[in-house]
């Protein structure tokens, strides 16, 4: 008898039943609706992103952490699981979900004026409205204090100028939450997209994160009015707090995208026949499906362990630099070995083990590279800051 990798861990035990429904139902969702494209997708660097929110706001997966405003206000090692599911099709589509709920939705819901989240939070649950969140700038990314964006006072109006970088979501959204400094520290702001000086050119020949949009925010002159500010947004923490969430989906997504690559690799390796038997049944194939398994079922382990803190409320940041360094880093160690046992297969799109593999690049990256999680870890650790 065979057993699943994460069968190993006993892990399903940890997960309640309305947890396990709300995976079982995205995944399902995923393997109906998403996983016969991604390959198209992918190759043509083309996704129906509009149709596609529409249907996951059906799903309920939008904001679904969030309670009021016609979220789902499901626990956060539900949304954690939804975000597994959806990344073990692929990472573009949990970014989707994740910027719209945790970093657009969240910025309205956690800073916003009761005004603002009516207006959209509704409809972006629903996926009738996109949104995007900008923050990171072509020059400033790990450092977003830096950033050149400003806002400034013409009267009862705002008045924006600058440019933000890497923005998924950017081409399609109908409201960017946009982070700019002010005389009054780094303010945010809720921009309609259909605001005069704002456009969002994308971002064309990726080599990872090719079914998902990303794009420049460019933003000239763009006039708001006074309502547009986060209210209760002022510095760093406003946009650092967005990030965390965001960061907290990653850590069990890129699971997702691991699992997806070692059960397929298990799958092949048992089918395909050298010298004489499988390719399972060698022993240095063996040692590699082994060690993967235990990088996946270690990962598994703390993510369950940093939702039920979460669900606590008690969930630090830290903790979640834990989570998304080891678990973007393994996820990504994963896809590479698997690559090597499916050989010449593993480049193609067939399987969905290189398309991982280049997606978790840029996973590696997003929301805090490597060095900068490591970083709080050892602030953290020390009680130095070693930053600058």
């Amino acid at each position: 008898m065979t057993q699943t990798p994460l069968g190993l861990f006993g892990s399903e035990e940890l997960i309640g039943e309305e947890e396990r429904a709300i995976r079982d139902t995205v995944r399902e969702f995923t393997a109906d609706h998403i996983r016969p494209h991604l390959a198209d997708w992918f190759e043509h660097a083309r996704i129906p992103a509009r149709e596609l929110a529409r249907e996951l706001g059906k799903l309920g997966v939008l904001g679904m952490h969030l309670e009021g405003y016609d979220c789902a206000g499901t626990s956060a090692t539900a949304y954690g699981l939804a975000c597994l599911e959806l990344e073990a099709a692929d990472s573009g589509l949990r970014s989707l979900v994740s910027v719209q709920g945790s970093l657009a939705m969240f910025a309205i819901w956690r800073w916003g004026s009761e005004e603002q989240k009516q207006e959209w939070l509704p409809r972006m649950a629903a996926g009738e409205a996109i949104g995007c969140f900008g923050l990171t700038e072509p020059d400033f990314g790990s450092d977003p204090g830096s950033m050149r964006t400003h806002a400034r006072r013409d009267g009862t109006d705002w008045v924006l100028n600058g440019s933000k970088m890497w923005i998924t979501n950017g081409s399609v959204a109908d409201v960017a939450v946009v982070w700019a400094q002010t005389d009054d520290k780094i303010r945010g702001f809720v921009v309609p997209t259909d605001t005069p000086g704002f456009s969002a050119p994308e971002i064309t020949q990726k080599l990872s994160l090719r079914a998902s949009v990303t794009s420049e925010l460019v933003l000239e002159d763009v006039r708001l009015p006074d309502s547009a500010i986060l209210p209760e947004a002022r510095g760093l923490s406003g946009p650092l707090s967005c990030l965390n969430e965001a960061r907290y989906g990653i850590v069990f997504g890129a699971l997702g995208a691991a699992r997806d690559c070692l059960e397929t690799t298990i799958a092949y390796t048992g089918e395909r026949d050298i010298f004489g038997k499988p390719l399972s049944g060698y022993q240095a194939t063996q040692l590699k499906l082994a060690d993967m398994a235990l990088e996946l079922g270690k990962g598994m382990l703390l993510a369950l362990q940093l939702g039920r803190l979460k669900d606590a409320h008690r969930l630090r940041p830290e903790q979640v630099s834990v989570g998304k360094l080891n678990n973007v880093r393994e996820a990504l160690a994963i896809a590479r070995e698997c690559r090597t046992l499916l050989g010449a297969n593993g480049i193609s799109l067939e399987y969905p083990v290189l398309r991982h593999a280049n997606n978790l690049e840029s996973v590696l990256t997003y929301e805090g590279t490597s060095e900068v999680h490591q970083l709080v870890i050892g602030q953290a650790l020390t009680g130095q800051a070693a930053f600058r």
